[in-house]
Protein backbone atom coordinates (compact mmCIF):
# COMPACT_ATOMS: atom_id res chain seq x y z
CA UNK A 1 0.00 0.00 0.00
CA UNK A 2 1.39 3.32 -0.77
CA UNK A 3 2.37 5.62 1.55
CA UNK A 4 -0.25 8.87 1.84
CA UNK A 5 0.87 12.11 0.86
CA UNK A 6 -0.17 15.67 1.99
CA UNK A 7 -2.31 15.80 -1.16
CA UNK A 8 -4.63 12.73 0.40
CA UNK A 9 -4.79 14.51 3.79
CA UNK A 10 -5.80 17.91 2.12
CA UNK A 11 -8.41 15.68 0.46
CA UNK A 12 -9.23 13.88 3.91
CA UNK A 13 -9.65 16.94 5.88
CA UNK A 14 -11.40 18.48 2.79
CA UNK A 15 -9.04 22.04 2.75
CA UNK A 16 -5.78 22.77 0.62
CA UNK A 17 -2.77 21.34 0.33
CA UNK A 18 -1.34 24.79 1.47
CA UNK A 19 -3.59 24.55 4.47
CA UNK A 20 -2.20 21.23 5.64
CA UNK A 21 1.33 22.91 5.54
CA UNK A 22 0.25 25.47 7.62
CA UNK A 23 -1.71 23.38 10.06
CA UNK A 24 1.50 21.21 10.56
CA UNK A 25 4.14 24.03 10.06
CA UNK A 26 2.45 26.93 11.56
CA UNK A 27 -0.56 25.61 13.20
CA UNK A 28 -1.56 28.82 15.06
CA UNK A 29 -2.19 30.20 11.64
CA UNK A 30 -5.29 28.34 11.18
CA UNK A 31 -8.33 28.26 12.77
CA UNK A 32 -8.72 25.49 15.02
CA UNK A 33 -11.35 23.78 13.49
CA UNK A 34 -9.15 23.20 10.56
CA UNK A 35 -6.35 21.99 12.32
CA UNK A 36 -8.14 19.73 14.19
CA UNK A 37 -9.57 17.86 10.97
CA UNK A 38 -5.82 18.18 9.66
CA UNK A 39 -4.63 16.79 12.63
CA UNK A 40 -7.45 13.77 12.26
CA UNK A 41 -6.71 13.15 9.05
CA UNK A 42 -2.82 12.55 9.65
CA UNK A 43 -3.87 10.64 12.42
CA UNK A 44 -6.57 8.60 10.02
CA UNK A 45 -4.05 8.24 7.46
CA UNK A 46 -0.86 7.85 9.37
CA UNK A 47 0.98 10.21 7.15
CA UNK A 48 4.31 11.01 7.68
CA UNK A 49 5.40 14.54 6.73
CA UNK A 50 8.37 14.69 4.64
CA UNK A 51 11.42 16.56 6.79
CA UNK A 52 12.56 17.73 4.04
CA UNK A 53 10.19 20.06 3.11
CA UNK A 54 10.05 21.71 6.28
CA UNK A 55 10.91 25.28 6.35
CA UNK A 56 14.41 25.61 7.80
CA UNK A 57 13.31 29.02 9.58
CA UNK A 58 11.12 26.79 12.11
CA UNK A 59 13.19 26.88 15.20
CA UNK A 60 11.80 23.32 16.51
CA UNK A 61 13.03 20.17 17.63
CA UNK A 62 10.16 18.05 16.41
CA UNK A 63 10.72 16.15 19.63
CA UNK A 64 8.22 15.58 22.29
CA UNK A 65 9.89 14.34 25.88
CA UNK A 66 7.82 10.99 27.18
CA UNK A 67 8.84 10.54 31.17
CA UNK A 68 7.45 7.47 32.39
CA UNK A 69 7.54 5.73 36.25
CA UNK A 70 8.88 2.84 34.31
CA UNK A 71 9.22 1.63 30.76
CA UNK A 72 8.69 -1.99 31.15
CA UNK A 73 5.90 -4.30 30.92
CA UNK A 74 3.09 -4.64 28.71
CA UNK A 75 1.27 -1.27 30.14
CA UNK A 76 3.98 1.07 29.38
CA UNK A 77 4.76 -0.84 26.17
CA UNK A 78 0.86 -0.15 24.93
CA UNK A 79 0.76 3.25 26.12
CA UNK A 80 4.24 3.91 24.11
CA UNK A 81 3.22 2.27 21.42
CA UNK A 82 -0.05 4.51 20.73
CA UNK A 83 2.31 7.74 21.13
CA UNK A 84 4.91 6.35 18.82
CA UNK A 85 1.68 5.86 16.46
CA UNK A 86 0.73 9.08 16.70
CA UNK A 87 3.94 11.08 16.88
CA UNK A 88 4.86 9.56 13.70
CA UNK A 89 1.69 10.85 11.98
CA UNK A 90 2.52 13.67 12.95
CA UNK A 91 5.96 14.33 12.43
CA UNK A 92 7.43 14.16 15.65
CA UNK A 93 9.84 12.21 17.58
CA UNK A 94 9.65 10.18 21.27
CA UNK A 95 12.65 10.92 23.99
CA UNK A 96 11.60 8.54 26.56
CA UNK A 97 13.12 8.69 30.05
CA UNK A 98 11.78 7.11 33.38
CA UNK A 99 10.65 9.15 36.29
CA UNK A 100 11.26 7.84 39.65
CA UNK A 101 9.35 7.89 42.73
CA UNK A 102 12.32 10.64 44.09
CA UNK A 103 11.11 13.96 43.49
CA UNK A 104 14.85 15.08 43.10
CA UNK A 105 15.76 12.44 39.98
CA UNK A 106 12.28 13.05 38.62
CA UNK A 107 13.47 16.69 38.43
CA UNK A 108 16.67 15.20 37.15
CA UNK A 109 15.20 13.25 34.71
CA UNK A 110 13.11 16.58 33.56
CA UNK A 111 15.88 18.76 33.17
CA UNK A 112 17.59 15.98 30.61
CA UNK A 113 14.95 16.81 28.47
CA UNK A 114 15.01 20.84 28.74
CA UNK A 115 16.58 22.38 25.08
CA UNK A 116 15.80 19.26 23.37
CA UNK A 117 12.15 19.28 23.16
CA UNK A 118 9.05 20.73 22.26
CA UNK A 119 6.88 19.16 24.80
CA UNK A 120 6.43 17.16 27.57
CA UNK A 121 3.94 13.96 28.59
CA UNK A 122 4.46 13.08 31.48
CA UNK A 123 2.86 10.09 33.63
CA UNK A 124 3.66 10.54 37.31
CA UNK A 125 0.88 9.00 40.18
CA UNK A 126 3.59 8.65 42.33
CA UNK A 127 3.99 12.66 42.95
CA UNK A 128 1.92 15.06 44.67
CA UNK A 129 0.35 18.24 42.55
CA UNK A 130 3.19 20.43 44.38
CA UNK A 131 5.83 18.55 43.48
CA UNK A 132 4.66 18.17 39.84
CA UNK A 133 4.21 21.82 40.02
CA UNK A 134 7.46 22.45 41.27
CA UNK A 135 9.42 19.96 38.86
CA UNK A 136 7.83 20.80 35.13
CA UNK A 137 9.09 23.72 34.05
CA UNK A 138 6.36 26.68 33.81
CA UNK A 139 7.23 27.13 30.02
CA UNK A 140 7.23 23.96 28.85
CA UNK A 141 3.85 22.86 27.09
CA UNK A 142 2.88 19.90 29.12
CA UNK A 143 0.40 16.81 29.58
CA UNK A 144 -0.07 14.72 32.32
CA UNK A 145 -1.44 10.95 32.08
CA UNK A 146 -2.71 9.51 35.15
CA UNK A 147 -1.00 12.50 37.76
CA UNK A 148 -2.37 14.69 40.18
CA UNK A 149 -3.92 17.83 39.37
CA UNK A 150 -1.17 20.28 39.07
CA UNK A 151 -0.44 23.86 37.74
CA UNK A 152 -3.03 24.47 35.17
CA UNK A 153 -1.63 21.08 33.00
CA UNK A 154 -3.81 19.24 30.93
CA UNK A 155 -4.21 16.24 32.28
CA UNK A 156 -5.89 12.62 31.03
CA UNK A 157 -6.79 10.22 34.02
CA UNK A 158 -8.79 7.02 34.38
CA UNK A 159 -11.87 7.39 36.09
CA UNK A 160 -10.68 4.47 38.69
CA UNK A 161 -14.31 4.70 40.90
CA UNK A 162 -16.39 3.60 37.71
CA UNK A 163 -14.27 1.02 36.42
CA UNK A 164 -13.69 -0.53 39.61
CA UNK A 165 -17.79 -0.14 40.47
CA UNK A 166 -18.34 -1.96 37.23
CA UNK A 167 -16.02 -5.33 38.65
CA UNK A 168 -17.35 -5.24 42.03
CA UNK A 169 -20.75 -5.03 41.08
CA UNK A 170 -20.45 -7.90 37.97
CA UNK A 171 -18.41 -10.03 40.95
CA UNK A 172 -21.22 -9.62 43.53
CA UNK A 173 -23.97 -10.36 40.09
CA UNK A 174 -22.12 -13.55 40.19
CA UNK A 175 -22.70 -14.80 43.71
CA UNK A 176 -18.54 -13.90 44.86
CA UNK A 177 -19.67 -12.04 48.42
CA UNK A 178 -16.25 -12.09 50.13
CA UNK A 179 -13.82 -10.08 47.31
CA UNK A 180 -10.05 -9.66 48.21
CA UNK A 181 -8.25 -6.54 47.42
CA UNK A 182 -4.21 -6.61 46.37
CA UNK A 183 -3.36 -3.24 46.36
CA UNK A 184 -1.36 -1.49 43.88
CA UNK A 185 2.23 0.49 45.34
CA UNK A 186 1.76 3.27 48.35
CA UNK A 187 1.87 6.59 47.36
CA UNK A 188 0.81 5.79 43.95
CA UNK A 189 -2.19 7.66 42.38
CA UNK A 190 -4.02 4.69 40.78
CA UNK A 191 -3.43 2.35 43.82
CA UNK A 192 -5.10 4.83 45.86
CA UNK A 193 -8.21 5.40 43.79
CA UNK A 194 -8.53 1.97 42.92
CA UNK A 195 -8.39 0.48 46.74
CA UNK A 196 -10.92 3.54 47.91
CA UNK A 197 -13.45 2.68 45.02
CA UNK A 198 -13.43 -1.22 46.02
CA UNK A 199 -13.51 -0.05 49.65
CA UNK A 200 -16.97 1.84 48.61
CA UNK A 201 -18.14 -0.48 46.24
CA UNK A 202 -18.31 -3.62 48.66
CA UNK A 203 -19.75 -1.45 51.67
CA UNK A 204 -22.38 -0.27 48.89
CA UNK A 205 -23.06 -3.59 47.06
CA UNK A 206 -21.81 -6.00 50.11
CA UNK A 207 -23.10 -5.10 53.08
CA UNK A 208 -21.62 -6.89 56.24
CA UNK A 209 -19.14 -8.37 54.09
CA UNK A 210 -14.79 -8.51 55.53
CA UNK A 211 -13.12 -6.44 53.64
CA UNK A 212 -9.86 -7.12 53.45
CA UNK A 213 -6.88 -5.20 51.67
CA UNK A 214 -3.44 -6.54 50.60
CA UNK A 215 -0.10 -4.63 50.01
CA UNK A 216 1.21 -5.13 46.43
CA UNK A 217 3.12 -3.18 44.01
CA UNK A 218 1.93 -4.34 40.29
CA UNK A 219 4.27 -6.93 39.81
CA UNK A 220 2.85 -10.85 39.29
CA UNK A 221 5.01 -11.79 42.08
CA UNK A 222 2.80 -9.51 44.34
CA UNK A 223 -0.09 -11.22 43.12
CA UNK A 224 1.43 -15.09 44.20
CA UNK A 225 2.47 -13.69 47.38
CA UNK A 226 -0.70 -12.48 48.21
CA UNK A 227 -2.50 -15.46 47.35
CA UNK A 228 0.05 -17.41 49.47
CA UNK A 229 -0.65 -14.92 52.71
CA UNK A 230 -4.25 -16.15 52.32
CA UNK A 231 -3.84 -19.30 52.32
CA UNK A 232 -1.35 -19.18 54.72
CA UNK A 233 -3.98 -17.41 57.33
CA UNK A 234 -6.83 -18.91 55.96
CA UNK A 235 -8.70 -15.96 55.17
CA UNK A 236 -11.94 -17.14 53.67
CA UNK A 237 -12.58 -15.17 50.39
CA UNK A 238 -14.32 -16.16 46.72
CA UNK A 239 -12.86 -13.84 44.46
CA UNK A 240 -9.56 -11.42 43.81
CA UNK A 241 -9.24 -8.42 42.41
CA UNK A 242 -5.98 -6.52 41.79
CA UNK A 243 -5.17 -2.94 41.11
CA UNK A 244 -3.97 -4.55 38.19
CA UNK A 245 -3.35 -7.03 35.69
CA UNK A 246 0.26 -8.65 36.30
CA UNK A 247 -0.84 -8.77 40.23
CA UNK A 248 -3.66 -10.48 38.77
CA UNK A 249 -2.42 -13.05 36.47
CA UNK A 250 0.34 -13.85 39.24
CA UNK A 251 -2.59 -14.51 41.85
CA UNK A 252 -4.19 -16.87 39.55
CA UNK A 253 -1.45 -18.88 38.89
CA UNK A 254 -0.86 -19.49 42.38
CA UNK A 255 -4.56 -20.29 42.79
CA UNK A 256 -3.96 -22.71 39.82
CA UNK A 257 -0.95 -24.11 41.61
CA UNK A 258 -2.54 -25.04 44.92
CA UNK A 259 -5.88 -26.64 42.74
CA UNK A 260 -7.64 -24.41 42.76
CA UNK A 261 -10.30 -23.81 40.14
CA UNK A 262 -10.71 -20.00 38.63
CA UNK A 263 -13.48 -19.62 38.17
CA UNK A 264 -15.09 -22.31 40.08
CA UNK A 265 -13.71 -21.81 43.40
CA UNK A 266 -12.11 -18.29 42.99
CA UNK A 267 -13.01 -15.54 40.38
CA UNK A 268 -10.08 -13.07 40.10
CA UNK A 269 -9.92 -9.76 38.53
CA UNK A 270 -7.58 -7.53 37.67
CA UNK A 271 -7.14 -3.58 36.11
CA UNK A 272 -5.86 -2.60 32.58
CA UNK A 273 -6.36 -4.66 30.28
CA UNK A 274 -3.05 -6.09 28.69
CA UNK A 275 -2.59 -8.16 26.00
CA UNK A 276 -1.43 -11.12 27.95
CA UNK A 277 -4.96 -10.24 29.84
CA UNK A 278 -6.95 -11.06 27.05
CA UNK A 279 -4.76 -14.13 25.84
CA UNK A 280 -5.05 -15.97 29.98
CA UNK A 281 -8.88 -15.19 29.72
CA UNK A 282 -8.44 -12.35 32.63
CA UNK A 283 -11.67 -10.56 33.18
CA UNK A 284 -10.58 -6.84 33.52
CA UNK A 285 -10.97 -3.04 33.37
CA UNK A 286 -10.44 -1.75 29.86
CA UNK A 287 -8.28 1.22 29.35
CA UNK A 288 -7.14 1.57 26.34
CA UNK A 289 -3.86 2.64 26.88
CA UNK A 290 -2.78 3.04 23.87
CA UNK A 291 -5.76 5.34 22.48
CA UNK A 292 -4.77 7.81 25.60
CA UNK A 293 -0.99 7.53 24.49
CA UNK A 294 -1.84 8.69 21.20
CA UNK A 295 -4.81 11.35 22.25
CA UNK A 296 -1.94 12.86 24.80
CA UNK A 297 0.30 13.42 21.82
CA UNK A 298 -2.44 14.83 19.42
CA UNK A 299 -3.46 17.06 22.24
CA UNK A 300 0.33 18.19 23.03
CA UNK A 301 0.68 19.36 19.58
CA UNK A 302 -2.20 21.11 18.96
CA UNK A 303 -0.80 22.54 22.31
CA UNK A 304 2.14 23.13 20.66
CA UNK A 305 0.56 25.24 17.53
CA UNK A 306 -1.10 27.51 20.33
CA UNK A 307 -4.51 25.64 21.22
CA UNK A 308 -5.19 26.98 24.69
CA UNK A 309 -8.76 25.58 25.23
CA UNK A 310 -8.13 22.05 26.88
CA UNK A 311 -5.87 22.69 29.68
CA UNK A 312 -8.12 21.04 32.13
CA UNK A 313 -8.79 17.79 33.78
CA UNK A 314 -10.27 15.02 31.15
CA UNK A 315 -11.83 11.46 32.77
CA UNK A 316 -11.09 8.83 30.85
CA UNK A 317 -14.38 6.38 31.26
CA UNK A 318 -13.58 2.95 31.08
CA UNK A 319 -15.12 -0.30 30.13
CA UNK A 320 -15.80 -3.92 32.27
CA UNK A 321 -14.25 -6.79 30.13
CA UNK A 322 -15.83 -10.00 30.91
CA UNK A 323 -14.01 -13.39 30.33
CA UNK A 324 -13.64 -16.47 32.04
CA UNK A 325 -11.75 -15.80 34.98
CA UNK A 326 -14.78 -14.68 36.93
CA UNK A 327 -17.64 -17.36 36.05
CA UNK A 328 -20.43 -18.14 38.27
CA UNK A 329 -19.50 -19.31 41.70
CA UNK A 330 -19.63 -23.28 41.92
Amino acid sequence: MAEATIRDVARRAAVSVASVSRALNAPATVRAETRDRVLQAVTDLHYVPHAGARSLSIRSSHAIGVVLPDLHGEFFSELVRGMDRAAGALGYQLLLSTMHADADLAAQALRAMRGRVDGLIAMAPQLSPAQIAQIVPPALPAILINSADGAGRHSLRVDNRKGVDRLVAHLAENGRRTIVHIAGPQGNLDAIERAAAYHSASERLLPGSQLVILPGDFSEEAGRDAITRLVEQRIPFDAVFAANDMMALGAMMALRERGMDVPGDIAVAGFDDIPLARFLDLTTISVAMDEIGAQAVTRLVAELGGDERRRDVMLIEPRLVVRSSTGVRR
